[in-house]
């Protein structure tokens, strides 16, 4: 494993607003998030909106918030409100996690 002390790593905290229920969304985060070795999870939020947290080295997690910001195919993003924060290591993988 390689070490990660001269890489901060940070917590992303993401909500995104749009079509963002139903098209996939949920799934394409997942996948990003593992290519690029985030943990965290996502969910559907029950006003309409997806909700992220990801953890990781902050180039990889400014990476799935660029993916965010674009959506899979299906999706239309109209915002992502987001947030860095210190990150708490709680997180062995990415979940999808229910509606919440």
């Amino acid at each position: 494993k390689m070490s990660k002390q001269n890489l901060q790593v940070v917590r992303l905290h993401a909500t995104i607003a749009g079509r963002v229920q139903g098209v996939g969304f949920r799934f394409f985060v997942r996948e990003n998030a593992l290519r690029l070795n985030l943990t965290g999870w996502v969910r559907n939020r029950f006003n309409g909106a997806v909700e992220v947290v990801a953890e990781g080295p902050k180039p990889e997690a400014e990476g799935l918030l660029r993916a965010l910001q674009r959506g899979p195919a299906a999706a239309y993003v109209s915002d992502v409100d987001y947030d860095w924060l210190d990150a708490t290591g709680e997180y062995r993988d990415f979940k999808v996690r229910l509606t919440g």
